[in-house]
């Protein structure tokens, strides 16, 4: 098998020529994916001139790489784009059809499926997850009442293609709250810990004796920064999958950065997020390993209202920017998402508008390391490596299409220009709500031209019949087919409907 040396096929030229490069001198990269948690478009200051939060060091990650002005998670909230990100899947194919899984739902991933880890294994690369899971976990159980945590847990990141997992169970307001270093808690003991509001919102739930909210997010950089230092010492190129707990709620920003946005707690949680990413390049450069290591920073959805949009608007700031909606949303505040990729030894400084989604990461991982993806895996993924390295020369979208979804499970399709949703409101928290826009005498569909109206103002789906009829059938093929990338029909999970 090809190892850290081994050749690095250029899928440049595969998929514009459908040729493979001669062997080269190549080393494979590093890979490192960092995953931000309820992080809006528009708290960028590279992506936002109005921005109030300086992020200095994600605009130097931009300012050395390519931002992607069109990039979508795979839904508006947590656990469906986590999954699509590892299998290259959208999620409403699974049996998760809305919503988000909680405290001991079991695994949504099944072991023998295909991620993004267990690819990466098969060419040598350590991989690890560290940070946020939110994929389910198999506890040893008898009942929810009966719940044995200090036994290993099953069917977590280590059977679905990591060496290495240190992290939490899902979100960091959602129990039980301890460490867990591969399939074990590290905490001897188990006690309770009560419920709090406001942005420092968590549940009540079993917590380890180990464990502090407040602690978590710089626990979680050291673990990664750790693990950087290490493999840089090994020969095999690594892959770090690093799911920030954060700005997710609770907002729980550090002394050190205690009002120092100049916003509210939310806004200076976010530079705290921009002080993680500094921290992990950091790493990257001390050990030599920043030249070949492609280094991915996005955010699985918008921003949460429990940021307080009320707050942040009083301080001229808006986490959507001049998209409409937030997280939840099927409007584009809901999935619209920073994305930037940093390469120095192979990706150009510059920007596209090229549509992607957080599906892509699995065939574009396939082609870094010269893999063939198979047919049955990946069904929602497409290669953005020829985009990476040459985005000016790729004139062709690189998707067909692009599906959207919000937390009810409300479909919407983008191709082009034109954005069709299959829902009469948000399909998620903004206004009109789902029950809000039943109630209302409101067009069942919504067709905008997101060129001429990014804020999506103006529904003009009267006016374009024929749009609207060929992305609807294009989103049902989607479902049909079971994939919209080329390839073998495969089969949903269940009952898929695109307007329940």
């Amino acid at each position: 098998m090809p190892n850290r040396l081994s050749v690095l096929v250029l899928a440049l030229l595969i998929g514009l020529c459908g040729c493979v490069t001669d062997p080269g001198e190549e080393p494979l990269p590093n890979i490192v994916y960092i995953l931000a948690d309820d992080l809006g478009i528009g708290d960028l200051s590279c992506y936002n001139a109005g921005s109030q939060l300086e992020t200095t060091h994600l605009d130097q990650l931009a300012a050395g790489g390519l931002r992607f002005n069109d990039a979508h998670s795979g839904s508006a909230v947590c656990t469906p784009t986590r999954y699509g990100i590892l299998t290259g899947r959208y999620a409403w194919r699974s049996r998760l059809k809305n919503g988000v899984l909680w405290s001991y739902d079991p695994h949504l991933i099944e072991p023998a499926q295909m991620t993004v880890g267990s690819l990466l294994q098969q060419v040598d690369y350590h991989t690890a997850c560290i940070g946020k899971w939110h994929l389910g976990l198999d506890w040893s159980t008898d009942s929810l009442e009966n719940i044995r945590f200090n036994e290993p847990i099953q069917n977590g990141p280590i059977e679905l293609g990591f060496d290495y997992f240190f992290g939490i169970t899902a979100s960091l307001d959602i129990p039980p709250y301890f460490y867990i270093d591969n399939n074990i808690i590290t905490s001897n003991t188990v006690d309770t810990i009560e419920a709090m509001g406001g942005k420092k919102f968590w549940r009540e739930g079993p917590v380890g004796e180990d464990f502090v909210h407040e602690e978590v997010l710089p626990v979680l950089t050291e673990k990664a920064v750790e693990y950087i230092e290490k493999q840089a010492l090994e020969e095999e190129p690594f892959f770090l999958y690093f799911p920030l707990p954060a700005p997710h709620t609770p907002i729980l920003p550090t002394e050190k950065f205690q009002g120092v946005s100049g916003t509210n707690e939310y806004g200076d949680f976010v530079l705290m997020v921009d002080d993680v990413v500094g921290q992990i390049m950091a790493a990257l450069e001390q050990t030599g390993e920043a030249d070949n290591t492609l280094v991915i920073f996005t955010s699985d959805n918008g921003c949460s209202p429990m940021a307080n949009f009320e707050e942040l608007a009083g301080a001229g700031h808006d986490p959507s920017g001049i998209y409409r909606g937030h997280k939840a949303d099927i409007f584009e505040g809901g999935h619209r998402v920073p994305y930037i990729a940093s390469w120095p030894d192979r990706i150009s400084p510059g920007v596209t508008e090229q549509t992607i989604c957080l599906t892509d990461l699995l065939a574009t991982t396939a082609a870094i390391t010269g893999q063939d993806l198979p047919v049955r895996a990946g069904e929602d993924s497409y290669n953005l490596l020829p985009l990476m390295l040459s985005p000016d020369t790729v004139i062709q979208n690189v998707r067909e299409a692009t599906v959207h979804h919000s937390i009810n499970g409300s479909f919407a399709i983008r191709k082009g220009e034109w954005k069709l949703a299959f829902c009469p409101g948000s399909g998620g928290w903004s206004y009109p709500r789902p029950q809000v826009a039943d109630s209302l005498d409101m067009p069942k569909l919504q067709l905008y031209n997101l060129d001429d109206d990014p804020g999506e103002e103006h529904n003009v789906q009267a006016e374009f019949p024929q749009i609207v009829e060929a992305l609807s059938t294009l989103m049902q093929q989607y479902i049909d087919e079971g994939r919209s990338t080329p390839g073998p029909r495969m089969q949903n999970e269940g009952v898929t409907e695109l307007i329940p």
